[in-house]
């Protein structure tokens, strides 16, 4: 929470001192790679996402899920999306979109203005958000085997709780080792393409698993329900294809 915080403070300090350097004349191609370039950039961003998809997989450790898991996913996607926004109009307003290609672009967009102090204080605003979001991906992965474990696909020792902490231990060390793994030997803009279309696919799937189930088990007992079915499910399956292509 504290991290969240902070970082929050930093974009919005971005958002502030930004506004003050605005060039309105940057945004008067306002798409220079048409709707196509839009929807590439979408797909290629898309892994920013994945955090509002780790919360459903703490579904059963919510106190009343029908209620709090719809909640917790479409608040914070609203603010998340209201954020991306601003800081992406104001971040083309005080650089051109084409100088923007680099891996720090809210700190390098200030290069020219000579205010070496800013892009200090994104740098730190970065480690906080990065650290965070990590932590986010973190948790859903192991609630994830520990649920497969639990229903016999993965062995018995993958469902192991804590008896302390209540959570499933095992899994979130060998995730956690993992992920430290192939991060440290793989490239990264690789690793970004496969994470995108992996997760795209595993939402079609999940898509289509709520249609074939609501056939086939219409009386399964479920801690959340998806409303609008198969209205919702559709919609899915056809936005993410559309990304995947």
């Amino acid at each position: 929470t504290t991290m969240v915080i902070l970082k929050l403070a930093v974009v919005a300090f971005f958002l502030g001192v930004g506004a003050t350097y605005v060039q309105p004349e940057n945004w008067s191609d306002f798409m220079p790679n048409g709707f196509k370039g839009i929807t590439t950039a979408a797909a290629i961003i898309f892994f920013a996402y994945i955090g509002f998809d780790a919360v459903s997989t703490a579904a059963e450790e919510a106190r009343n899920p029908q209620r709090d898991m719809p909640i917790g996913i479409i608040a914070s996607l609203g603010v998340c999306t209201v954020l991306y926004v601003a800081v992406a109009i104001v971040l083309t307003g005080v650089a051109r979109w084409d100088t923007l290609g680099t891996a720090e672009p809210l700190a390098s967009a200030f290069a020219p203005y000579h205010l070496k102090w800013v892009p200090g204080v994104i740098a730190a605003g970065a480690l906080f958000a990065n650290t965070s979001v990590l932590i986010a991906f973190q948790i859903g992965q192991p609630r994830i085997l520990f649920a497969m474990a639990r229903d016999g696909l993965l062995p018995s020792w993958a469902g192991r709780v804590h008896p302390r902490f209540r959570t499933p231990h095992v899994t979130t060390i060998l995730t956690g080792v993992f992920v430290a793994l192939f991060s440290g030997i793989t490239n990264i803009n690789e690793m970004v393409e496969l994470t995108n279309i992996g997760t795209l696919f595993a939402f079609v799937l999940v898509a289509v698993g709520i249609l074939v189930l609501r056939r086939t088990e219409p009386d399964r007992p479920r801690a959340f329900r998806t409303p609008w079915v198969p209205f919702v499910p559709i919609c899915a399956i056809v936005s993410c294809g559309y990304l995947m292509t």
